[in-house]
């Protein structure tokens, strides 16, 4: 069941969140799933406004440069002609500068406007873009932690199934070692080599009776 977006907006607020497009961390969440469609559309969204801001501002510090252009040029030809009157040529050009200055102030004021509306365009995309990825990020969690459950108490069931599967090798191997010692004690080592042999069974080693093990200690004397 997905978390109500009311406890999400409530986590965001007063909330510094960073531009998701450009955070390497939140792309990073997308490599092992992939995105909704309406985070999709949210992403393409705010990076055509992000470019739409990088233009302008590049636009803007183009026009700028312009308009100091034309003024510098304006400011020369007066400088050139003093008191006297410009000559026609110089009089157009001054004037085609002052037309031009118009349109840079005209378009000047354009971007200002617009580079003033995009930054809340932007936050506000990229907030509805961090809801969309908490929602995500929300029901993934959900998803893992019913899977870690389910893995867990898979390997609880085995854990018992493996202790169960050990005490019954242990006790295979002792009773093996019970058949081995009687055998060993009443048929000898001879006959328990057939076994062996027969069966391809590596031999348990044979208690020592006591009088194996006296004269064993006898030689370790000497």
């Amino acid at each position: 069941m997905a978390k109500d977006s009311d406890d999400f907006k409530s986590a965001l607020e007063g909330k510094k969140i960073p531009i998701l497009t450009l955070d390497n961390n939140w792309h990073r969440l997308f490599t092992q799933t992939d995105p909704s469609p309406e985070i999709s559309k949210l992403e393409e969204e705010l990076n055509e406004l992000l470019k739409r801001q990088g233009k302008l501002n590049t636009e803007l510090k183009d026009i700028k440069n312009l308009k100091k252009r034309l003024m510098d040029e304006i400011v020369e030809t007066m400088n050139e002609f003093g008191d006297s009157k410009p000559n026609k040529k110089a009089e157009k050009k001054m004037e085609d500068n002052k037309r031009l200055i118009e349109d840079c102030n005209t378009k000047l004021d354009e971007h200002n406007d617009e580079l003033m509306d995009l930054p809340k365009k932007i936050n506000k995309l990229n907030y509805e873009l961090m809801l969309e990825t908490m929602e995500i990020c929300y029901e993934q969690i959900q998803a893992n932690n019913s899977e870690i459950e389910e893995v867990s108490k898979w390997i609880d069931e085995v854990r018992i199934e493996l202790k169960k599967k050990v005490a019954i090798k242990q006790q295979k191997m002792a009773r093996n070692q019970n058949f081995y010692a009687y055998m060993h004690n009443i048929l000898g080592a001879d006959v328990i080599n057939i076994f062996d042999m027969k069966y391809h069974v590596e031999p348990l080693k044979a208690p020592q009776t006591k009088e194996e093990k006296t004269t064993e200690d006898t030689k370790q004397k000497k």
